[in-house]
């Protein structure tokens, strides 16, 4: 499977803000029983879009700062970045394919 990296609120900016490919954020937390089963879709995803677009996890509980920031209020929650911005967001489980299609028009 896919490297998801770990990502908090001190290394968001580098990995996420400043990365120079789209980013899908998965916010999640362990005690998170949608989360977890949302776990091999994310590592699934971020082995087919390995070179083309970064796939990072981000644990609330340990990233307080920027689950507030994007208003994560409800867990499991997916953002895509492209050039520091979000352009799409998914709350709850999805099926992968609709997150692999909002990854491939942040590629576009």
């Amino acid at each position: 499977m896919g490297t998801v990296a770990e990502v908090n609120d001190s290394t968001f900016e580098a990995e996420v803000l400043q990365s120079s490919e789209p980013v899908l954020v998965d916010f999640w937390a362990p005690w998170c029983g949608p989360c977890r089963q949302l776990t091999p879709v994310v590592e699934a995803l971020a082995a087919e879009n390995a070179g083309s677009a970064k796939v990072v996890k981000l644990n609330i509980d340990d990233a307080p700062e920027s689950a507030q920031k994007y208003q994560v209020s409800s867990i499991p929650t997916l953002m895509v970045f492209k050039g520091g911005e979000p352009v799409e967001r998914f709350v709850g489980l999805q099926p992968k394919d609709r997150i692999q299609e909002a990854i491939d028009e942040a590629k576009g």
